[in-house]
């Protein structure tokens, strides 16, 4: 039942969801499953194994609801057979609270009041539509201080609650709220001066189910800092209308009651409430789409290609306080930090010079990387003003963001405890040129800035969304367990923050691992971790050349009979092209199919292969330092840094990243600029508008 559910839910086949299923019960991880177990799955990838464990939380949490409403209703002895069916053959978690709703435990409203008073026996009168003269049976409840009027309306009170918790009348006017609702947004009058920001919202209006997800959290953030009243509306004419053809049986005396309590109910109790239930909702959408977004850019950040092992130079730019000046060796440790102070004010371009000059050939520096940020265009010309022509060293510009966060972070005063802040940021872009990845998994996902009002949406489901972003693409890398880090380490698919820990103490105490089967002597390291771990870890140089591949262990058997039918040893199979020759079928077990087979020779062929790519430079306009510089119709070279649903922000050299908007990225009609365009992607720009007084910089790709 759970299977098919789930099958309908996420549009994957019952068979698959079933193995995945059963598959993450025995404990697998999502990369060990979607790389080592494909044939049980059918080959489906990461996201749509994710999507099958979201959709079995979403159903277990929902069962488990179901569950604490029954044990609720036989708490108040509801025993309703027709309730109880409804209840556990509902999937709509909006519509399992409706059959609740009646049985909830109430504070004090109108209507409670009014049954405290004996006035329901007249409420169930009048809904019965039976009565011609309804003011003849008020006047029987009269006593007690209450005049047939007030009999009345307390029983309109009652009727009012009955139909703001009818599920019926949910489901009506929640309907209109999904077709047909619109979004409306008005400034405070007295506030219009802090908003312009918001210029766009001050007097706005979109269906629900048109406005974009960057719009609607723009908005809301607007409402959130007092800017804006915000309201989400129908049509309130046709909603009554609705309702009183739910309610309104006959023309009797009770109609106008009847009309009179509807009213009431849909504007104080039942509006309000769905309107606060599809806010929620249109603002989950818009979280989820944003968080979408950040998760694809942070993918492509985590993937840059790395420039691997070299000696670096790192500068973090500034002027007032300097360039901190860092060298890190072959293994990324730091060997020498200084500052230099070639810019305004001090303008010391010929110390700086000397310095640089005399390090690069005292620590065999083979890359120069400096931060993008402050400083950091003037320090790239400063850097290659110094350099020869025929210099094979080559300057790289990195992206700064989050690299301060990464500098006051616990991680980096445990790695440099008697380091300064911007020493340990400048480590941090040298380090970053080397290995992206590496680096970045340090910091917080949602610090590094590549995504739409990341601080706006759901923060948890932000988290967990960025953390699975981060373990699919370490795994996707592989790890080599001798140089890794414990933040790195503590991604691979199996391990977690303490098995990483005790891997890098083990390797501490013990020296370097000679084989993947040593993992098996750390501490707390069981079979289900190595399992799922072992594919996706590296030694290389080691005892076994197929621990530096992605060949799993469990899988080494295979190769070894591979080895035995081409009469070679097991190491010259690497690299080796006579793997192709092999005829798979013959390798073929209960377990293992030609699937896996040719993802082993393909392995074979190129063992370790990184899927990132190279990483390559490029080059600014000299013409341009600052947004001044800038002028319409200019052609520039830039690189993409951001991507959002509504375009692209490209670095063109300046402190201010300029916009294409997603009208601009192509001729074509296009939704969403990914389609288009890629994180950290060189692109050739047109200038089309420059704003000095709100610093923007308008760009398109049309030439």
């Amino acid at each position: 039942m759970l299977e098919r559910r789930i099958a309908q839910l996420t549009n994957i086949n019952e068979k698959q969801v079933a193995a995945v299923l059963k598959l993450l019960a025995e404990g697998g991880t999502i990369p060990f499953i979607a790389r080592y177990r494909k044939e049980a799955t059918g080959s489906l990838d990461e996201v749509a194994i994710e999507k099958i464990d979201v959709a079995q939380t979403k159903f277990i949490e929902l069962e488990k609801r179901k569950q604490s409403i029954l044990d609720r209703l036989a708490e108040l002895n509801v025993h309703k057979p027709e309730l109880i069916a409804q209840i556990q053959n509902c999937y709509d978690p909006r519509e399992l609270e409706d059959l609740y709703l009646p049985y909830k435990q109430k504070r004090k409203t109108k209507a409670t009041v009014a049954i405290e008073q004996g006035l329901e026996p007249l409420a169930k009168l009048i809904m019965a539509q039976r009565q011609s003269d309804i003011m003849a049976q008020a006047y029987r409840f009269s006593k007690n201080g209450l005049t047939a009027d007030d009999a009345l309306e307390g029983a309109r009170h009652i009727i009012a609650e009955w139909v703001s918790e009818s599920t019926a009348a949910r489901h009506a006017i929640r309907t209109s709220y999904e077709r047909h609702a619109t979004l409306t947004s008005k400034i405070d009058k007295k506030k219009t001066a802090d908003a312009q920001k918001y210029l766009d919202y001050f007097d706005f209006s979109q269906s629900i189910n048109r406005i974009p997800s960057h719009r609607l959290l723009a908005i809301l953030r607007a409402e959130k800092e007092g800017l804006l009243k915000v309201k989400i509306e129908i049509d309130n004419e046709r909603a009554l209308e609705r309702l009183e053809r739910i309610f309104i049986r006959s023309n009797a005396d009770a109609a106008h009651h009847i009309q009179l309590a509807v009213k009431d109910s849909y504007k104080r109790l039942l509006a309000p409430s769905i309107e606060t239930e599809i806010r929620k909702e249109v603002k989950e959408k818009a979280d989820l789409e944003a968080i979408g977004i950040f998760a694809h850019n942070l993918t492509q950040l985590l993937m840059a290609p790395p420039l691997g092992t070299k000696r670096i130079l790192a500068l973090d730019p500034g002027f007032r306080t300097g360039c901190k000046l860092t060298c890190l060796d072959l293994q990324s440790n730091l060997v020498h930090h200084s500052t230099i102070y070639p810019h305004e004010p001090q303008n010391d371009k010929d110390n700086a010079r000397h310095r640089i000059e005399s390090l690069i050939p005292k620590y065999g520096i083979e890359a120069i990387a400096i931060g993008n940020g402050t400083a950091g265009r003037e320090t790239e010309q400063f850097i290659k003003s110094i350099l020869p022509k025929d210099s094979a060293i080559e300057v790289y510009l990195i992206s700064e963001a989050g690299a301060s966060i990464y500098s006051a972070s616990e991680a980096a005063r445990e790695e440099f405890p008697d380091l300064d802040l911007t020493v340990r940021g400048s480590i941090s872009i040298g380090r970053r040129l080397i290995d992206p990845l590496a680096e970045l998994v340090k910091i917080e996902p949602k610090s590094i800035g590549v995504g739409q009002y990341q601080h706006d949406v759901d923060q948890s489901k932000l988290k967990t969304t960025l953390d699975n972003v981060v373990c699919f693409a370490v795994n996707k890398v592989g790890v080599n367990v001798n140089t890794a880090s414990k933040h790195l380490l503590q991604y691979v698919a199996g391990l977690g923050p303490k098995l990483a820990q005790n891997v890098v103490n083990h390797r501490q105490e013990n020296g370097a691992f000679k084989s993947i089967d040593q993992l098996k002597k750390i501490k707390g390291f069981g079979a289900k971790a190595y399992e799922q771990s072992a594919g996706f870890l590296r030694v290389l140089d080691g005892d076994n050349p197929l621990d530096a591949s992605a060949v799993h262990p469990e899988r080494y058997a295979i190769v070894q009979k591979m080895a035995r039918k081409l009469n070679l040893p097991t190491h010259k199979l690497i690299g080796n092209t006579v793997t192709t020759t092999l005829q798979l079928e013959g390798f073929v077990t209960e377990e293992v199919g030609l699937i896996t087979l040719t993802d082993i020779i393909n392995e074979l062929q190129k063992p370790g292969l990184d899927p990132r790519g190279a990483a390559k430079t490029m080059e600014f306009d000299d013409r341009i330092r600052d947004i001044k510089d800038i002028r319409t119709g200019m052609i520039l070279q830039g690189k993409v840094s951001n991507l959002t649903k509504f375009g692209a922000f490209v670095d063109i050299g300046v402190k201010e990243n300029g916009l294409i908007h997603v009208s601009q990225i192509t001729d074509k009609y296009i939704t969403d600029p990914a389609e288009h365009l890629s994180l950290e992607q060189v692109v050739t720009v047109k200038v089309i508008e420059v704003d000095l007084d709100r610093k923007r910089i308008a760009l398109s790709m049309k030439m």
